[in-house]
């Protein structure tokens, strides 16, 4: 009963934080907009006495907070599905291969055929070139997966796992690299604006590919909360429960691939969201258990994704900076609680 009510009291006071969170990231940046004039523009009443504030949120900060909230969850679920599906606390998009598996599958789409180039590297080819782009992605992110998986099955140390995701992701690196190599002069700019990261590169015609995407992938999540944890007391056991052990794998694998890739496609490579995010939400629940993990990484993504945007606009810094002094310290806690590399629950 009493972790019960502590589950209950973490997730509403995530609920107010991230309300908190989303309203400070429309009202930062490098126009202060009061709040009480942000609140009157998201229930209609329009900007008052300054309509560029409304202008300001409805085409710039709204749709940016919003992708911010989305890929922050998204990478976090991700993160979950990951340390639970290798039993590996370290587990990623980033450490198993997955992030660079949508990088290489983006490269190819857009830095190898001209035509294919989707707005999100700033042409004009509308929704077609941003479903070629997030195709491409999230085709990457689930060859990169399965290869790691594969291969895991082979092996019994989740270090040994890891190290394999590491070294694909490399591979995987390594390619692209030879394909930005080559590529125009114009779109290798792009790409490295891309690489930063960023949440302010979806406009609001791109929200409606990104959103039901996002969303597909989280409520695979959610439906799959009791397999998940039958696979934390390990694969024999689960089947031994009647769990379909490889249905459950391929499942999880679509899940992440899908919220990877579509993070990946549209906001860059985002790094260390995906492992920091479900270790907050451990440590304030105090427990493994995915009815509560799940909508708290949902609600904890958001909240670190928007926070992290709030700086990056602010100061005018690469994303990837702040989310990487955010997820660094906490990479170096799990280590230091996890020496033998074995994921407790």
């Amino acid at each position: 009963m009493a972790s019960h009510h502590r589950e209950s009291a973490v997730l509403a006071a995530l609920v107010v934080a991230l309300i908190v969170a989303f309203l400070l990231s429309l009202a930062l940046g490098s126009v202060w907009i009061p709040f009480e004039r942000v609140g009157a523009i998201l229930i209609g009443n329009g900007g008052g006495s300054n309509p560029e504030y409304s202008l300001i949120i409805q085409t710039v900060r709204l749709p940016r907070a919003l992708t911010a909230l989305l890929a922050g969850a998204a990478l976090g679920i991700a993160g979950l599905q990951m340390q639970t599906l290798f039993r590996n606390p370290l587990a990623d998009p980033f450490a198993l291969g997955i992030a660079s598996g949508a990088s290489l599958g983006v490269a190819l789409v857009v830095l190898t055929s001209g035509a294919a180039a989707a707005t999100i590297f700033g042409s004009n080819l509308g929704m077609a070139g941003d479903v070629w782009v997030t195709a491409g992605s999230i085709a990457g992110a689930a060859a990169a997966l399965s290869v790691v998986l594969a291969l895991s099955t082979r092996v019994e140390s989740p270090a040994t796992v890891l190290i394999v995701g590491l070294m694909f992701g490399y591979a995987a690196q390594a390619f692209t690299t030879v394909i930005v190599a080559g590529a125009e002069p114009a779109k290798l700019q792009d790409w490295v604006r891309w690489g930063f990261g960023s949440f302010g590169g979806v406009t609001r015609e791109q929200l409606p590919i990104f959103v039901p995407l996002i969303l597909a992938g989280l409520a695979i999540a959610a439906a799959t909360t009791k397999q998940l944890n039958a696979l934390l007391l390990g694969e024999s056991y689960a089947g031994s429960m009647g769990l379909n052990v490889r249905r459950i794998r391929f499942v999880t694998m679509a899940g992440a691939s899908i919220l990877g890739g579509v993070v990946t496609a549209f906001c860059g490579p985002v790094a260390f969201l995906g492992v920091a995010v479900p270790h907050m939400c451990r440590g304030l629940l105090g427990t493994s258990d995915h009815r509560a993990l799940v909508p708290a990484t949902v609600l904890m993504g958001g909240i670190v994704a928007l926070l992290a945007q709030v700086v990056s606009s602010s100061r005018s810094l690469p994303l990837n900076a702040i989310t990487s002094l955010i997820g660094a310290p906490f990479l170096v806690i799990v280590l230091m609680r996890n020496r033998r590399g074995v994921f407790t629950a």
